[in-house]
This record gives structure tokens, sequence and C-alpha cells, in this order.
């Protein structure tokens, strides 16, 4: 299907959020407000949206960014919006909560469409359930496009076309470790989790559906991996000990998508895992302890409403000054199927906190690919890897400041 003209290359949905006005700062500084890519702010809040708009103006010369008022729980205001669009990206969540009504939109009218979600559950509903429309559409809607997914689901890829390159066979198992990192949380990300643990907590279906590593497969998906890590475990090939990584529930489930997506390059037994290094085996029985000790209190009422009074509340977040001080870097290790002298690796590494300045960048140059790069996925749901690939390294590498190397094994 021919997608129309559209007013806007991209409409940035939730622009009045915290991450939201990250993303349009982003787009504001990398972009400007010119015709090189057209761009508005969406949201409910006339008031609101115009505050961000006057806040861009040093960025932009002066030129206002257009606005368009809308809201979720109006159809009729939702569908204007997105039918100006070729893009639609979304920073508003939960998604589980917000999400639906705007992918149902997209996947019929043939809006393209990216989000920031973690949220596996609200994933595996809508895929299924607009699939068919999107095809039909041509509409190429791309799921978890901040720091989860994009550093696992594009480092991957950048080792596996390292591995063809050097070795002309994939790696049959990637090993992903979360080196070094600095960041902070913010309300919207506290607010996706505890949505995620509300619907666990109903739902043994959710429960379920959590714990299955092929959960973003299509239905009846099997392979070799198991559950994510949930213990202390000492890694052999970093001559670490590592300890369970609490975005690993997202991260490899888009992973795995990616694979099957791709049409299973690296082989059917292709397998993921992901974990973070820790200096000692008592730092990795302590984080351990510690994250699983959150996430039992988190999905517990009456320790929820005490760990509430020190969580960030919706629309807070970090500041300038620690966005601006944070950092992260992931390694991927690469096993060669058949010679070890052969295994690789890589780092990939971003500048800023990962969870808010470095998603802003990574978001805002997802949906500018999607814009504007001549991409070869047809209409569907996709991951970052398996839909924008090499584009997508090139824009975030160019302009995003994440960085892309082969490292020596230690």
């Amino acid at each position: 299907m021919t997608i129309p003209e559209s007013d806007f290359d991209i409409i940035l949905w939730g622009a009045t959020g915290f991450t939201g006005q990250l993303v349009a700062e982003y787009l504001a500084t990398t972009y400007g407000a010119d015709n090189s890519l057209r761009w508005a702010l969406g949201g409910r809040s006339e008031a609101k949206l115009q505050a961000v708009q006057q806040s861009l103006l040093a960025y932009t010369s002066g030129v206002e960014v257009p606005l368009l008022i809308a809201d979720s729980d109006d159809d009729n205001s939702l569908r204007a919006m997105v039918e100006r669009g070729r893009v639609i990206c979304s920073t508003v969540g939960p998604y589980a909560r917000h999400g639906t009504p705007l992918v149902a939109l997209c996947a019929e009218t043939g809006t393209h469409y990216c989000d920031l979600t973690g949220e596996v559950q609200w994933m595996a509903r809508v895929i299924p359930q607009y699939q068919a429309a999107a095809v039909a559409s041509g509409a190429r809607l791309v799921h978890s496009c901040g720091f989860d997914s994009i550093p696992s689901d594009m480092g991957t890829w950048f080792l596996q076309r390292q591995m063809l390159t050097r070795h002309g066979v994939s790696a049959r198992h990637v090993k992903s470790r979360v080196g070094r990192n600095r960041g902070t949380a913010s309300g919207g990300t506290v607010a996706s989790m505890l949505e995620v643990l509300d619907e666990a907590k109903r739902d043994s279906s959710v429960r379920k559906l959590l714990t299955d590593p092929y959960a973003l497969c299509p239905a009846g998906t099997t392979g070799p991996d198991q559950r994510d890590q949930s213990t202390a475990r000492y890694d052999s090939d970093f001559h670490s000990w590592t300890s369970p990584f609490i975005m690993a529930a997202i991260n490899g489930r888009v992973v795995r998508r990616s694979h099957h997506l791709l049409g299973m390059p690296w082989g059917d037994d292709f397998r993921f895992d992901e974990a973070q290094l820790c200096k000692s085996r008592a730092q990795a029985l302590r984080n351990t302890l510690a994250m699983g000790g959150a996430m039992l209190g988190l999905a517990t009422t009456p320790v929820r409403k005490l760990l509430a009074r020190f969580l960030p509340a919706p629309g807070e977040g970090p500041s300038r000054e620690q966005r601006e001080a944070g950092h992260y870097e992931l390694f991927f290790h690469g096993l060669h199927p058949t010679d070890s002298a052969c295994d690789l690796r890589v780092r990939v590494a971003g500048q800023l906190d990962p969870g808010y300045g470095s998603t802003a960048r990574m978001l805002g140059e997802a949906a500018a690919c999607l814009a504007q790069d001549p991409l070869t996925a047809t209409g569907g749901f996709w991951t970052p890897a398996s839909a924008l690939g090499e584009h997508l390294y090139g824009r975030l590498t160019a302009r995003a400041g994440l960085t892309f190397e082969e490292v020596a094994i230690d």
C-alpha cells in the first residue's frame, strides 16, 4: 500500500512528559525546526505544549515547532493526529494503560510508529492483535527503542556482523554483560514497572508469559534458552562474577525476536543471555539479594506504599547534571561454533544517563530513521535491529553518542 504524503515526518506524542521533553530537546538541537525534518509536538494540554514549544526556541533559531492537540481517550482526535504524521514517536506510558489505541490507529492507517516500552506483556498482546492490519497498511511499528532494548539488540546485531565478516560464521551463543554504568530512574519507568507487576499479580497467564524467554516470538516458538539469570554466577569467559540484570527480562526477548524476524540467520540453536558484571562474588550476591528484595517489595502492597515515599513520581526524573554525569557500557561475547580461539567480543558504550539522556537520543534517531531512511522492512511489528539495522547503526554512531567497537578478549 502506498503511504500518503504527510504533514509531518515525526509527531512526538507525549512531548510534555519528562522523557518527551528530552526527546523534543534532542530533535530541536539536532534537526532544528526547518524542512530537513518536519516534526511536531503532540499531547493533551495546549498550555503545557506551548511551554515546551517556548523552551525549544533557543535551539530552533526562534522558529516554533508546530503543536497538535489530541487525547488517547478520544478516538477522533487521536486519529486526526495520526493521519497527519509519517511517524508517531510515543513516550506515553505505561503503554499497557495508554498505548493500545495509538498502536491500533497506526497499524490501521499506515503510519509508522516507535516507542520506549519495556512492557513484555503488552507487546505480546498487541503484536498478534494488530500485525495483520499493519501488514496490510504498510505501517512499520518498532517497540523498545531506548536503553531497553537498542544497546542489547544492536550490540548483538553488530557482533554477528563482525563475526560473519571475520570468520564466515555466526556466533551460536552471545553473552551480553553490562559493565560500568551510572544512571537514575524516573517516575515513568517506575510506573511502567509497577504496571507489569500488577498485571502479573492479577493474571497467572501474564506470570507465565513473563518467564518465557521466547514470549515475543510467534506462539509455539521454542529454543535452547531458559529463564533469565536469577542467581550470582561466575562467568569463565569474562573471568568475573555476575548478578542478574533487571532489564534482561525485556532485552533478551527483543534479541530473540530480532533473530526470528531476520530469518534465523544465527542458527536454530542460537542462545542469548544477559547479566551484570561484578567486581567480586560478594558484590554479585549483594546485587542479587537487593534486586530480588526490591522486586518482592514492589509486588507487596504494604511495602510498596513504604517504598513509594522514596521513589520518583510520574513526571519526575534525573536533573540535567545527573543525566550528563551518566554513562554505560555493555560487552557482547560471541562464541564461535567450533573454535574458541575465534571467539569475538565487542563493546557498546553511550554517553549520558542511559535511561533518559541517551534514551532520548536513541528514540529520536529511531523515529528519524523510520521517517527518512530507505528501509526494506515491510509493514508489521519489528525490532530495532530487524527493521532499522545498518541505517540506525549509522545514526547512533554519527549523532546519538554511541560507540560500537571490537575489544580484546582478556
